[in-house]
């Protein structure tokens, strides 16, 4: 029996008594998608289980293994996701990082699509973080704003290890001038999740700030973001905590 045969055979019968691969399907079509839990969700993606664990069993491993959290899901390649199971083959390990990152664009795409006018901190956050905040490495970016405080360019300026970039200002303020800037903000991750800037991120940044005012393009803030260990996205702004 295919799959919607399968579906359509069990409408009528108890969720109780539903098989337990077809039991998120049901739930799905019956109660909604925003029913469903998320290893519910990571079933469907996986449509059939594996000898010795179903489909629920195997979304609930996978989680387990990502520590409950979707955003260190996503971080994963698919060589990680082979690991968890010996069974856990290529076509399901991809289907799975496929739609987690269709996620991640969603977000990009929403962020893309604003007005792009930075009036706080959070507005720097909201345009930038969705392109750097789940690297497994780190990121440097550059915003470039005109007059207005809008956004006219974002380029990433480095990218480096686990816990530092190599930045060069003079690519920095090359493109800030290319781009006619009056104004930059700059945003780097931390892939531990710990936001608080090391000294050579207070460093760095007085250097861009100093090299900023002798070309008149003032450094408007200088964001580190990541995800937090309770899977929390947040940020650090230099220029909130007073450090601009």
């Amino acid at each position: 029996m295919d799959n919607d045969n399968a579906i359509h055979s069990t409408q009528n019968l108890p969720i109780t008594q539903w098989s337990e691969e077809d039991r998120p399907r049901e739930k799905m079509l019956i109660q909604g998608k925003k029913s469903l839990t998320d290893s519910e969700l990571i079933a469907i993606l996986l449509r059939t289980g594996i000898q010795g664990a179903s489909a629920i069993e195997l979304a609930k491993a996978i989680l387990q293994h990502a520590n409950g959290q979707l955003t260190e899901l996503a971080r994963m390649e698919v060589s990680d996701l082979q690991s968890i199971h010996k069974g856990l083959g290529l076509a399901k390990s991809v289907t799975v990082l496929a739609a987690l990152e269709l996620g991640n664009r969603m977000l990009k795409e929403n962020s893309d699509n604003t007005e792009n006018i930075i009036h706080s901190s959070e507005d720097i956050f909201r345009s930038c973080a969705s392109s750097i905040i789940d690297l497994p490495h780190e990121e440097f970016w550059a915003v470039y704003l005109t007059q207005r405080n809008k956004i006219s360019w974002k380029q990433r300026i480095g990218s480096g290890g686990l816990t530092q970039t190599t930045v060069d200002l003079r690519i920095i303020f090359r493109a800030a001038l290319e781009h006619n800037a009056v104004s930059i903000a700059v945003v780097h991750n931390h892939p531990s999740g710990r936001l608080q800037p090391s000294q050579p991120d207070k460093d760095l940044t007085k250097r861009i700030a100093e090299a900023g005012k002798i070309l008149h393009i003032k450094l408007l803030d200088h964001l580190i973001v990541g995800i937090t260990p309770n899977g929390k996205h947040d940020y650090f702004s230099f220029a909130d905590n007073g450090l601009l």
